[in-house]
């Protein structure tokens, strides 16, 4: 089989997995503007344990962050429901982000370990300088999302709120992630560099 065989599935499934991932934001948001964030968290916290299943069967594995975040969405989304008080779930966004800059940067101060190597280091083959100074963008970057989330949970309406989730902090992570290709470019380890290849 041809690399041009496996490209367009390949592709295909990043698509399917990225819709995975937003396809619960965009329902949160579409439901808590027609109704209101009870009933949006409800089919949040559905569509949710619905879409990490599905990536597992997709990919073959259980993806590690989603992982996380869903079970967040589970816990504070029920929170919400069991309390009939909204703040929970606009808490998880901070709460998740910040855990994860915590872990990121913990691992770099006290661990003197690039904890994403472990999760990604099957996808990017990099020297250790990279994972450091990606980890550290990483790092940064969850603690920048979780003070989007907070300035909008304070500021603006249920439904504002939820709009940002799907229509802003979501598509800052890909154009986040995007940016990170010079980097994975320049430390990549070994000859079989995907991002030089054209």
């Amino acid at each position: 089989m041809s690399d041009d065989d496996i490209k367009p599935e390949h592709g295909m499934r990043k698509l399917y997995a990225t819709l995975l991932e937003i396809g619960p934001l965009i329902l949160f948001f579409a439901v808590t503007a027609k109704w209101e964030i009870r009933t949006g968290t409800i089919v949040f916290m559905i569509a949710t344990a619905i879409a990490v299943p599905c990536y597992r069967w997709m990919e073959g594995r259980w993806p590690i962050m989603p992982m996380v975040g869903g079970f967040f969405v589970l816990v504070f989304g029920g929170l919400t429901i069991y309390l009939d008080n909204s703040i929970f779930i606009k808490l998880k966004p901070t709460i998740v982000n910040c855990l994860f800059g915590l872990i990121l940067g913990g691992g770099l101060l006290i661990l003197k370990r690039p904890l994403l190597k472990p999760i990604f280091g099957a996808a990017f083959q990099l020297t250790d300088e990279g994972w450091r100074k990606l980890t550290i963008r990483w790092a940064l970057f969850f603690f920048l999302l979780a003070i989007v989330n907070e300035i909008a949970w304070r500021n603006f309406s249920d439904a504002t709120w939820a709009a940002s989730k799907a229509f802003v902090s979501f598509p800052l992570t890909m154009i986040f992630a995007f940016f990170q290709i010079p980097l994975l470019k320049r430390y990549w380890e070994g000859e079989n560099n995907p991002f030089t290849k054209g």
